[in-house]
């Protein structure tokens, strides 16, 4: 177990090598000159020339990765070009925002979605199980925008019941920091407990065919005990692989959610800059995300062997 953790770690390493340079190189891959489309239409010589010697457009290529790589080793992923306020901040500003989304939503979707997934394998081939497959099919297919404007017409305008925009953080109090969660994480679950429940419910399936739950049947265990803690246990593996897929996909990509919902996370920050050709920020925010899919699935795949200890490497 050590020893493969010590080689996945190390594997790590070129990929993430081959993440920088790829983002790296998003700069430069693009039609036209970078300098001139940060600098606008209307720019002149002089303004195209300041930008391009702001983000170090003027030197060779190779000098300019050395230089970018050898910041980021020190924790500077460049500043805004139009608010100068460095990547690295405004990062750390609207992460907060986007963590307490991504985890609200893990929590509903698991809480959800298993139970369902169990449930469904349970009662195969019975009302029950195709309830929460066409709930799963519908749920899966609508898209979040939709979900969250139909929410804000329902329990915003008509009902007046929750916020409908914005984000309070939790030290200003545990109310309105749920308050404004409750409508952008009920938007974002669908999707999620659609794919969780489905994913568990195949497991389950498979499982609850083998010998040793049968087994566990003929020695008079309790149904929730067969079910829950032989039956789940050995469907871990698969569930924890879409759980741990989940987190990255909900830290880089909730900026429909955070849109419509007007929450200052990492998705609509990526939206903003995408919008103004922020450059730099674009670079951070990409090569944040994909560093979090990179060790995402490193954890998982160091969790496989403790959930299932016949998995070897």
């Amino acid at each position: 177990m050590l020893a493969y953790a010590a080689k996945r770690i190390v594997g790590v390493v070129p990929v993430l090598v081959v993440v920088a340079l790829f983002v790296f190189l998003l700069l430069h891959l693009g039609s036209g000159d970078p300098a001139v489309l940060i600098a606008g239409d209307f720019a002149g010589a002089g303004q195209i020339a300041h930008v391009r010697a702001l983000l170090g457009l003027d030197q060779p290529l190779p000098v300019q990765f050395v230089h970018w790589v050898g910041n980021i080793l020190h924790g500077n992923l460049g500043a805004s070009v139009f608010s100068g306020v460095s990547v690295t901040r405004l990062i750390g500003e609207r992460i907060w925002p986007t963590l307490s989304l991504a985890i609200g939503t893990l929590i509903c979707s698991c809480g959800i979605a298993i139970p369902l997934g169990v449930l469904a394998a349970w009662r195969a081939g019975t009302a029950i199980d195709r309830g929460v497959m066409v709930f799963a099919v519908v749920a899966f297919s609508l898209p979040a925008f939709l979900v969250g404007y139909a929410l804000i017409i329902l329990f915003g305008v008509h009902w007046r019941l929750l916020p409908v925009q914005g984000y309070v953080p939790l030290a200003a109090g545990v109310g309105p920091f749920l308050a404004h969660l409750v409508l952008p994480v009920v938007t974002l679950s669908l999707v999620y407990v659609a794919l969780l429940a489905r994913v568990t419910r195949a497991a389950m399936i498979d499982v609850l065919a083998q010998d040793y739950i049968r087994t566990a049947k003929a020695k008079g265990l309790t149904t929730p005990t067969v079910l829950l803690v032989h039956g789940l246990k050995g469907a871990s593996v698969p569930v924890a692989t879409v759980i741990g897929t989940g987190i990255a996909l909900l830290i880089g990509g909730a900026a429909v959610t955070e849109t419509v919902f007007a929450i200052p996370g990492l998705g609509r920050l990526m939206v903003e800059a995408i919008s103004r050709r922020d450059y730099p920020v674009i670079q951070g925010l990409i090569l944040v995300f994909a560093v979090v899919y990179v060790l995402l699935n490193l954890v998982i795949d160091l969790v496989y062997t403790v959930l299932d200890p016949r998995i070897r490497y």
